[in-house]
């Protein structure tokens, strides 16, 4: 991005981000994005993303063994929000990961070669014990913390970690516990989700999409971010659902909110750019609540 025009973003923001009445009255966009630390290049893309200076939420699979890059660039940004992307599937072939806990630890959540399950379907139908799933959460969460940097909120990759209702308040109270935000569980409305947008018409739809937006909640925006080299390249979806060309897909969602198009229409002062950590300083966790519908 170019340096006079991220200043001029960081100054807008700045003054239109003030707390008041005039604020409160300003539409919140949440951009989370997620998978950091899946591979180097996603990592890669995170980087341009922390660059561009303007406030996001950073969920890292901190199950996945470039964790340690993605914390290397979120460290000491203010700007960043960083959350746990709780992680119980693994989805790409020839690229799979395994418990935080160790496979000995929670053995029904693992294949035979102990790597975790490509989809749901295929981690439920294996019957995992709830107490292995804690075990395995909690010690995602315990990397986390460990790992230097401020811990804010809670995500789910595949939304594994939420398939049950006895799941789902596994995740609840770790959350207590560790003293953390749900993402979803404040007034979030989803307005974009990348991979449901065709690679050509990713920025067209998330301009045109924020443009439209009315007052109503926290317009959520879940990003998928990575660049299209050899390395995502060459990964391949397990399952039949998972999208195709995703390196593809990654490079346009990129593409699209570091675009002075899009850069443009969030400076509108209709808007203001909101994090998880500005959700909990401004509405606490105790105004958390399940979502009715995911």
């Amino acid at each position: 991005m170019n340096r006079d025009f991220r200043a001029a973003l960081l100054l807008i923001m700045a003054v239109t981000g003030t707390l008041g009445a005039q604020t409160k009255e300003r539409i919140p966009i949440l951009l989370r994005f997620d998978d950091w630390g899946m591979s180097h290049s996603v990592n890669v893309a995170a980087k341009k993303v922390v660059e561009a200076g303007y406030p996001v939420s950073a969920s890292i699979m901190f199950a996945c063994p470039w964790y340690q890059e993605a914390v290397e660039i979120v460290k000491g940004e203010p700007h960043v929000s960083v959350g746990v992307h709780l992680t119980l599937n693994a989805e790409w072939k020839h690229y799979r990961w395994g418990p935080v806990a160790g496979r000995s630890a929670v053995p029904s959540l693992v294949d035979s070669l102990g790597f975790f399950f490509p989809s749901r379907a295929a981690l439920f139908g294996n019957n995992p014990s709830l107490s292995e799933i804690e075990t395995e959460l909690r010690a995602q969460i315990d990397r986390a913390v460990r790992s230097g940097v401020r811990i804010d909120y809670l995500d789910y990759h595949m939304g594994a970690a939420v398939q049950t209702p006895e799941t789902r308040s596994i995740v609840e109270r770790l959350a207590a516990e560790y003293g953390l935000a749900v993402s979803r569980y404040f007034d979030e409305v989803d307005v974009e989700s990348g991979y449901a947008v065709p690679v050509t018409n990713k920025l067209d739809s998330m301009v045109s999409r924020t443009k439209r937006l009315k007052p109503g909640g926290t317009k959520l925006y879940v990003i998928h971010v990575g660049m299209d080299d050899a390395e995502l390249g060459a990964m391949e979806d397990l399952n039949v659902f998972g999208p195709k060309g995703m390196s593809k897909h990654r490079q346009s969602e990129l593409d699209a909110v570091l675009s002075p198009q899009f850069l443009s229409v969030i400076r509108d002062p209709r808007f203001r750019l909101v994090n998880y950590r500005t959700m909990i300083d401004e509405r606490s966790l105790q105004s958390m609540k399940r979502p009715a519908i995911e």
